[in-house]
């Protein structure tokens, strides 16, 4: 890897222009009133100011706190069991995200290797508990794996969120390395199964670039995925949060990402969002509305 290129200053389009602060501060208001923590915040992402400022985040449930240590993420994690769930996060979800005037809601989380279920019933239940309380809304889950829980998928896929998005963020030939503690197959084949669950649903999912890999290896996963039946994808530039992480191998020009996204129409996927500042639920409503149609400019 490029040791210089760990430290080097950002080029000019990893860049986020400031959007203003007073719808920002009423989003943050909201979270804090509702105890509420964002994957935007504590995955330290580039996009935060400015998705908070159009009135939008990234709803992170289950804790804080990650029972694996993948060597890309900024969540913390632990080798002891983290806090207990908390059984009225669901309905505050609810509430914040009404309060926000949400219409478009994405909820991830930590993955919880701890739990029998991995999360999947808190995922339910927070889904059901947004349907009870916005009339319409659209619902997009982000899940870590379950540990490959076939129930786990069975209780999410009966709640009916709109899209069901799994990342499987870097190439096979990396994965070991930057996801210890589970598998590419696993990924894909959470993807697939979810897809035999709920046909009807579109399949979501995501890769970085940037920690090394190289363009036979990002084809390589890009066709996999689809071959998964995953219809949306979004790629986007790796940024080291800490100097204990992964280190950025070299920064993805813009061209680069164009070049992706039209080979990745070409394999068959229905909306595409790929540039240097996407991230998996940026411009998420956007992302879901095109999958119709093609792909998405970011």
């Amino acid at each position: 890897m490029n040791a210089e290129m760990k430290y080097k200053k950002k080029p000019d389009w990893l860049k986020m222009p400031s959007r203003g602060a007073e719808e920002a501060a009423r989003i943050r208001a909201v979270l804090l009133k509702y105890s509420l923590d964002t994957v935007c915040r504590q995955a330290r992402c580039p996009n935060l100011g400015y998705c908070y400022q159009h009135g939008t985040a990234t709803f992170l449930i289950l804790g804080n706190v990650c029972t694996r240590s993948c060597r890309y993420c900024a969540i913390g994690s632990a080798a002891e069991k983290p806090d207990p769930l908390h059984p009225d996060e669901p309905e505050r979800v609810a509430k914040a995200a009404a309060e926000m005037n949400l219409s478009y809601v994405v909820i991830t989380s930590v993955t919880r290797d701890d739990l029998p279920d991995g999360g999947g019933g808190h995922f339910a239940r927070t889904v059901k508990a947004l349907r009870d309380k916005i009339e319409g809304v659209k619902i997009e889950v982000l899940t870590p794996d379950f540990n490959g829980n076939n129930a786990a998928l069975e209780t999410v896929a009966e709640a009916e969120p709109d899209v069901f998005n799994h990342n499987l963020e870097t190439v096979e030939k990396l994965f070991s390395a930057v996801r210890p503690g589970t598998s590419y197959n696993l990924s894909l084949s959470i993807l697939d199964r979810y897809g035999k669950l709920s046909p009807s649903t579109p399949l979501k999912s995501g890769l970085m670039l940037g920690l090394g890999e190289q363009d036979d290896d990002i084809r390589k996963a890009i066709h996999d995925l689809r071959s998964s039946g995953v219809t949306m994808l979004t790629l986007g530039q790796y940024l080291q949060p800490s100097r204990r992480h992964w280190p950025v191998d070299r920064y993805v020009i813009p061209e680069e990402f164009d070049n992706w996204r039209n080979f990745a129409l070409s394999e068959g996927f229905n909306s595409v969002a790929s540039g240097p500042l996407v991230r998996s639920s940026f411009h998420a409503e956007l992302n879901y509305s095109s999958e119709a149609v093609g792909s998405v400019s970011l």
